[in-house]
């Protein structure tokens, strides 16, 4: 296996923008980084799952991959654009602790289903540096937590930023909101135009 090759493309996969980590960035903005925690361990459980369901449906997926793909970046775009518009329009309202039904675990976890740059990244990994060296249980399952692992970094690394800028973010909420959306509306079409 191409252990640097596929070192670098997992780290700039991962940590690049996305879903997870502008939505991990946003959460701990709002509500603090320990609130934020549960949401980033439902992106590592769900992403261990997708990883998983990746390494042993890969030569299904391949043949399946031409009809799949279409829908679920259509779908997946279009999510993310429903969350850039609420992010883009979101207003700080009075102190309240209700915290957003969105930064939850199982919310998180599901996010990785219909996450098209998550899935994307899973089965090019798989397919590509994965199988083709390794195929016993141990292994893939090895890699499917690794994977898992490295969501859980990233999204952990965004939500300190929003958590450590927070006062900063607060005095500019309006200009960051509309930044976010606008980033994450970015994120959305550039799938689409793919």
């Amino acid at each position: 296996m191409p252990v640097f090759s596929f070192l670098v493309y997992i780290v700039v996969s991962t940590f690049t923008p996305g879903p997870n980590n502008f939505m991990a960035m946003l959460f701990a903005h709002r509500y603090g980084f320990r609130r934020t925690i549960r949401f980033c361990l439902g992106v590592g459980a769900g992403f261990f799952i997708v990883a998983l369901l990746c390494s042993y449906c890969n030569l299904l997926l391949k043949n399946l991959i031409p009809g799949i793909r279409w829908w679920m970046t259509i779908l997946g775009a279009a999510y993310m654009l429903y969350l850039a518009v609420k992010i883009m329009f979101h207003r700080k309202k009075a102190a309240s602790s209700r915290e957003d039904k969105n930064n939850r675990f199982l919310t998180a976890a599901l996010l990785q289903f219909i996450n098209p740059k998550g899935i994307l990244y899973a089965i090019t990994a798989v397919s590509t540096f994965i199988l083709p060296y390794h195929s016993s249980h141990l292994a893939l399952i090895g890699f499917s937590l690794f994977l898992a692992l490295l969501s859980v970094i990233s999204t952990f690394c965004w939500s300190m930023f929003g958590s450590i800028f927070q006062r900063w973010l607060s005095a500019y909420q309006t200009p960051f909101n509309v930044a976010m959306g606008l980033l994450l509306a970015y994120s959305a079409v550039s799938i689409l135009v793919e």
